[in-house]
């Protein structure tokens, strides 16, 4: 599809950032995205500066009923940010951040990946709970809903999310909270991308760090069933300031590491306190003691720094396929069926995610926002990756493994970790209750799906 170049003009002299058309230098690098099986060309791509900007973006894909993307940090699993002959919507130059340390409040625009935030707000000793990588863009995570390390302690993004200010489908700009547009709000907490563009976001702010007690026990492939078995009972009784979670992978060529195992399929059981460090040894002990690891790298450090300590194998261009679903408490024949894929892993680069949940996501009442399935006890997360070579055999791994695990579900699908699976998962992230709440919340506040390129939830 291509715009009327009068139109493109047009929208430039009303228009701040940088207008990218497919015939511009700038084109193949400005759609890309994270995950790199994301190949789709826009018609234009909006680079906005401000509210401004996205508000005559919208205006302008609306007036020529064009489709738009949206695009925060553009780390979607689905890559949603970017969509074929659409006008996508990128966010990603909008970075500001104030923090109020007095009034424990943080605001940040929607191009602002977690690393930015918690640089700025590890100034005060301040952090609101984020990803659990530096690189993940806040905007998309939040509305998705929004676990990473300090949630089993402070709950979701969503959760900590005060005011949102959102441009909507009708070209008005609105603020969402608990007193203003307050219907709005409850569905930003958890029903993704489906309602406006939010430009910008207000968080509650808690005191974390500067330093913390983290770090990672690896394991060999062999005691994958003892390290399960351990983490599925301690999760429920551990205190709410301990996040623990594995990840089973192909070992790193890691100092940390012994050169032996390089290359072979390892356990790395992380584990974080977010109190002060001195009181983590206690709380972290049984989980250092239960088994004799390969490599033990627990210790005081930054915040900062263990918000980073994933990115090295997570950076962008490899092509990623994920399944994930919410697990009731890991049994043996689950646990038998996640070492069982694990033999057969298909790429160095996939891996097998299991985070404990609970304590404060669970505190929460249901209805309080979007976010659905708060009384799971654990998240699996597939992610399969791979650089090079065809996408069947690591697709179909995903799927087998995931087929074996349903029967543990403890009920639905994290939307962040949700791939384009069709409307009966979308469904599945909600529950019909929730979900039909959702399609009356859309047909008021975008009765036409005008932003349906994401995990659509149609109007009621």
């Amino acid at each position: 599809m291509t715009i009327d170049e009068a139109a493109v003009d047009a929208l430039r002299a009303r228009f701040r950032g940088d207008l990218i058309q497919p015939s511009d230098a700038a084109y193949d690098e400005q759609r890309r995205v994270w995950n790199g099986a994301i190949d789709r060309r826009p018609c234009l791509i909006a680079r906005c500066t401000g509210p401004r900007d996205v508000l005559e973006a919208v205006r302008f894909a609306r007036e020529r009923e064009l489709p738009v993307s949206v695009r925060g940090g553009g780390h979607n699993i689905a890559g949603l940010a970017v969509w074929d002959d659409a006008l996508m919507i990128d966010c990603s130059p909008m970075k500001g951040i104030h923090v109020d340390p007095v009034g424990g409040i943080a605001g940040a625009q929607p191009g602002v990946v977690w690393g930015d935030y918690d640089h700025e707000t590890q100034a005060f000793g301040l952090a609101s709970p984020g990803g659990l990588q530096s690189t993940t863009g806040i905007a998309g995570f939040t509305l998705g809903g929004g676990f990473g390390w300090l949630s089993r302690t402070y709950g979701l993004a969503c959760d900590n999310l005060v005011e949102a200010d959102v441009v909507l489908a009708s070209g008005d700009v609105v603020r969402a909270s608990t007193e203003r547009n307050a219907d709005l709000f409850w569905g930003l907490r958890g029903g993704g991308g489906n309602f406006g563009v939010v430009t910008s976001f207000a968080y509650r702010l808690h005191p974390v760090g500067p330093d913390v007690l983290c770090g990672l026990l690896f394991f060999p492939e062999e005691a994958v069933s003892e390290v399960l078995g351990f983490l599925s009972g301690f999760v429920a009784t551990a205190p709410p300031q301990v996040f623990a979670g594995c990840t089973l992978r192909t070992a790193p060529p890691a100092a940390f590491l012994p050169a032996a195992v390089h290359g072979t399929r390892v356990i790395g059981l992380a584990m974080f306190y977010a109190g002060p460090a001195d009181e983590g040894e206690s709380a972290l002990a049984p989980l250092r003691s239960f088994a004799k690891p390969i490599a033990d790298t627990v210790q005081p450090r930054p915040y900062t720094a263990w918000q980073r300590i994933l990115d090295d194998g997570w950076g962008p261009g490899a092509n990623n396929y994920w399944k994930a679903e919410y697990l009731k408490v890991p049994d043996d024949r689950a646990i038998g069926a996640i070492a069982d894929a694990f033999a057969t892993i298909t790429s160095p680069l996939s891996d097998i995610k299991l985070s404990g949940l609970g304590a404060a996501v669970a505190a929460v009442a249901p209805e309080d926002s979007a976010y659905t399935h708060r009384d799971a006890p654990f998240i699996l997360n597939i992610n399969t990756r791979w650089k090079s070579g065809g996408a069947d055999g690591h697709v179909g791994w995903t799927r087998d493994l995931w087929s074996a695990m349903r029967e543990h579900s403890a009920g639905g699908v994290y939307v962040n970790f949700l791939g384009q699976e069709g409307s009966d998962r979308v469904l599945e992230a909600y529950g019909p209750e929730k979900f039909e709440r959702l399609r009356e919340l859309k047909r008021r506040y975008d009765p036409t799906n005008f932003f349906h390129v994401n995990q659509n939830i149609p109007p009621g």
